[in-house]
């Protein structure tokens, strides 16, 4: 069947015009289209997380540290030194000749040996005074920053024009993207591939299907009839889609890295990320992130849309599952980015919402549903609403062996005696009744009292039964089809639209539903082959305890959240202090509220840092001539003479104090924290967001 199928659609992709590839990103050739060689074999070093590492070079501690050295002084000191060290040369040579001479080296009855030992004499004195000298006036760094790139473009200048000659093999060109497919016995496949343009996208799926292959030789014949076959459209995604439209330029999708902006160069920032392009990847997105800021501080713009775009191409590539939540205007990418797009309360929308659809049975279904009906205020009695909503989800499973829809469990919870009755009949005609029958009875009792949770849960089921969402959240298979979060397993791309214009206290809902439904899918998955990755634009109404105590257990399961709320005081106070230890990474936008930057400020700690105190006091050492000039400048100038103590400690200092966070961050940065799944930190650092 997959050979079949491979077939049909190679047949198609000889008539079709060739999908649009990515353009100017690093590996671009000089006529614009995707150089693959270049870009798959560019150096990408190891490096600390939260560090853009296509390209990227380590720095050199000692040399970022003489260049801050200024010009003028630098020179200046250089030339001293070199000064300095021919004067000693001199000297040195002298001191040495004549010391061998006394010692009776010198003159020798052979000349040879006496011109061999002058020539020791100068080399051993030279390169003691360039070990001395050298190291004091920095020569090295001045080799570095002035005479090595003079002479490089002296030499550049000078080169035959024949060299520059088309066709001429460049650094890092000529090596083989495909070299392991003509080593491991798939050279006609590789043979398929050299003959069309291939992007990222494309080259890192079939990468990972090779890499499958190899695990069994008996697949590689398969893998390289379907490369044949469809070429670089090969085991595409379900989608036939090979690029996202108007996919932005910071993507390295060998390593799954988005770049966000450009770690600054100041002290606060380790050495190793000052003025290194900053990245997320799935190995730090694992330990999930919370964002914090105003809105206008680009949190959706320069976080939430770029991390989007990355999951989805990763999905398109084959190694990653996302799910996008966030207002229906919110500027989250196109519908074409995604494969599933869910929008309750617009009639155009192809798809509705499970609202049962990541649970494994009623009792879990019923319990998830429950907490994600009550508002914040009402969580206390979130217990006594699990269990009457279990009282009625359980026996309507039994007897009619589907979910009940909005209108038949609101009937059902407000005590309907119709709907009851045909509720009996059904579990008797399915011999069900007596398992469920103290449930209806529990629940019949309970429907007469001031306190009886069901009454409340329907009052809140009727948010969600108005016209504008009709056939959204369907379960006869009468409305939309409904998404089911249970599929985490593929690499789909989900959009959730929510209606806060339009019904705000739904779209609430709506978020708690869907945030509680994906961290228990992704818990549930036995595939976690795939990263499945959350995006939520604005978390204030999406997360509860139960979804916070999810957050914990999901980088121990390939899947990851990224949060983003305008204020923490849009929280529970109860859930601040759990969310910020259930996160990996904290990043803080600029102007949050100085009770948030306390937060942030206790969550990151104290530093050493040296401090230097300057004491002034007035001078009072010396004779009767010294105190009698000290009292004339006193006359002449109005001052006191005094001395000048300093002191260096050692002290402990907040990294970023909350002050700093709600006060001196530039439009546009950010500070941000890092937690890989490997356990690897990276202290916050100050990051420049534009571009």
């Amino acid at each position: 069947m997959a050979q079949d199928g491979a077939h049909h659609h190679g047949e198609h992709t000889t008539t079709r015009p060739p999908t649009p590839l990515p353009h100017q990103r690093p590996g671009t050739g000089p006529d614009g289209a995707f150089d693959l060689p270049a870009w798959a074999c560019t150096p990408r070093p190891a490096a600390d997380p939260g560090v853009y590492r296509l390209g990227y070079r380590r720095l050199d501690p000692e040399r970022a540290e003489a260049a801050k050295v200024a010009t003028w002084p630098l020179l200046l000191r250089a030339g001293l030194n070199a000064v300095v060290g021919w004067l000693a040369f001199v000297y040195g040579v002298e001191f040495a000749t004549d010391g061998a001479t006394l010692i009776g080296v010198l003159p020798s009855q052979s000349a040879f040996v006496a011109t061999s030992v002058v020539l020791t004499l100068n080399v051993l004195v030279m390169g003691i005074v360039i070990k001395i000298f050298g190291r004091m006036g920095r020569w090295p760094e001045v080799w570095r920053r002035y005479a090595a790139p003079l002479l490089s473009r002296t030499v550049t200048q000078e080169q035959p024009a024949e060299e520059d000659a088309p066709g001429t093999p460049e650094a890092g060109r000529g090596q083989d993207p495909w070299d392991g497919l003509r080593q491991g016995g798939a050279a006609e496949a590789a043979a398929r591939l050299d003959r069309e343009p291939v992007g990222d996208v494309d080259y890192v799926r079939i990468r990972r299907a090779w890499e499958s292959a190899q695990a069994d030789p008996a697949f590689v014949p398969a893998f390289t009839e379907q490369v044949a076959t469809r070429g670089a459209a090969a085991f595409a995604h379900p989608s036939e889609a090979r690029e996202l439209p108007g996919r932005a330029e910071r993507h390295d999708l060998l390593l799954g890295q988005v770049r966000l902006g450009t770690a600054q160069d100041v002290p606060k920032n380790p050495l190793g990320h000052r003025s290194a392009g900053f990245a997320l990847d799935p190995a730090v997105l694992g330990t999930s992130l919370l964002a914090v800021g105003p809105a206008g501080t680009g949190k959706t713009a320069r976080l939430a849309r770029p991390v989007a775009e990355a999951l989805c191409l990763q999905a398109l590539s084959g190694t990653a599952c996302v799910v996008v939540v966030g207002a229906a205007d919110a500027d989250l990418g196109p519908d074409s980015w995604y494969d599933v797009v869910i929008a309750p309360g617009d009639p155009s929308s192809l798809y509705g919402l499970d609202l049962y659809g990541a649970a494994r049975d009623p009792d879990e279904a019923a319990a998830r549903l429950a907490e994600a009906l009550l508002p914040d205020e009402l969580t206390a009695r979130a217990e006594h609403a699990r269990t009457a909503l279990q009282q009625v989800v359980g026996p309507f499973h039994a007897a009619y062996g589907r979910y009940p829809g909005v209108r038949e469990l609101r009937a059902l919870l407000a005590g309907e005696a119709d709907v009851l009755a045909a509720l009996v009949k059904a579990l008797g005609v399915a011999g069900r009744l007596a398992v469920h029958e103290r449930d209806l009875e529990y629940r019949e009792r309970q429907r007469d009292r001031a306190d009886d949770p069901g009454a409340l849960l329907a009052d809140r089921l009727a948010l969600l039964e108005r016209p504008a969402f009709e056939g959204a959240f369907a379960t006869d298979g009468t409305g939309r089809p409904p998404f089911a979060m249970r599929v985490l397993d593929h690499p789909l791309r989900v959009r959730v639209k929510l209606p806060e214009r339009s019904h705000p206290e739904a779209a609430r809902m709506l978020s708690r539903l869907v945030v509680g439904q994906f961290v228990q899918a992704a818990g549930a998955r036995e595939d976690r082959s795939l990263f499945a990755g959350l995006v939520v634009d604005d978390a204030s109404a999406a997360l509860d305890a139960t979804a916070v105590r999810g957050l914990q257990r999901m980088r121990g399961v390939n899947a990851g959240a990224v949060l983003l709320l305008r204020t923490l005081v849009d929280l529970p106070e109860a859930l601040r202090a759990p969310l910020f230890g259930a996160v990996g990474c904290r990043m803080a936008f600029p102007g949050i509220a100085p009770w948030d930057g306390k937060l942030f400020s206790e969550a990151w700690g104290t530093h050493l840092v040296q401090e230097t105190a300057v004491t002034h006091t007035p001078d009072t050492s010396g004779g009767v001539i010294r105190r009698a000039g000290r009292i004339g400048r006193k006359a002449l100038s109005g001052t006191t003479a005094q001395t000048e103590s300093v002191t260096t400690r050692d002290v402990e200092r907040l990294r970023w104090s909350p002050s700093d966070l709600a006060h001196a961050l530039p439009a546009g940065h950010a500070v941000v924290s890092l937690t890989a799944v490997s356990g690897e930190q990276v202290p916050p650092l100050l990051v420049d967001l534009r571009g």
